[in-house]
């Protein structure tokens, strides 16, 4: 559990000559951080308010404890912000996301340590909503290792109605996948 310097002053005044309201202000504050962590600590779940938006399928979200979490999107690949709709991918998760109450079903963690997981916006699932929108491809590779086959067919079905109707990255002629433009971008 990585310790906050907010969570290190509450401690601090713990074992300080501090009044009796601000020791209950510091067991408050650690409880929540306890709290936070337990509840992500074994993959169930995360939540909290979004403060950044680095491209269309990450997203950094502070949760009550005021620690920082880079969410990685499962299922879906979005464009590479150098890529052909990769702003704009990013820009449609910020106005969707930026600055509101998210909940993460947190699948796993990746090699670089992120998390990656299924963000929810109260009752919609943002991931999906990417593919709806046009502005990521469902992830096969990785989805059919961990996504239900119900899941899977609706990520599939929401990125072939937006290829049929032509919207968001599907505007381009022939769009490259970002794992594709990785690749290009490592052998060059």
């Amino acid at each position: 559990m990585k310790v906050n310097q907010r969570q290190l002053g509450a401690v601090m005044t713990l074992f300080s000559g501090a009044s009796t309201g601000k020791k209950l202000v510091a067991v408050v504050t650690l409880l929540l951080a306890l709290a936070a962590y337990f509840t992500h600590a074994d993959g169930r779940d995360l939540g909290g308010i979004v403060v950044g938006v680095a491209d269309g399928d990450t997203i950094t979200v502070l949760d009550a404890a005021q620690e920082q979490h880079k969410i990685r999107f499962a299922f879906i690949d979005a464009p590479e912000k150098a890529q052909p709709y990769g702003q704009r991918a990013k820009q449609s998760l910020s106005e969707r996301i930026y600055r509101q109450q998210v909940k993460v079903d947190v699948i796993e963690k990746d090699r670089y340590g992120r998390v990656v997981g299924r963000v929810w916006l109260g009752a919609t699932d943002v991931n999906l909503e990417q593919l709806k929108d046009g502005y990521a491809w469902h992830y096969r590779f990785y989805a059919s290792k961990n996504q239900s086959a119900g899941d899977f067919s609706r990520y599939e079905a929401a990125e072939g109605q937006a290829r049929e109707q032509q919207i968001g990255l599907w505007e381009g002629r022939n769009p490259q996948p970002p794992w594709e433009y990785r690749r290009s971008k490592r052998e060059n």
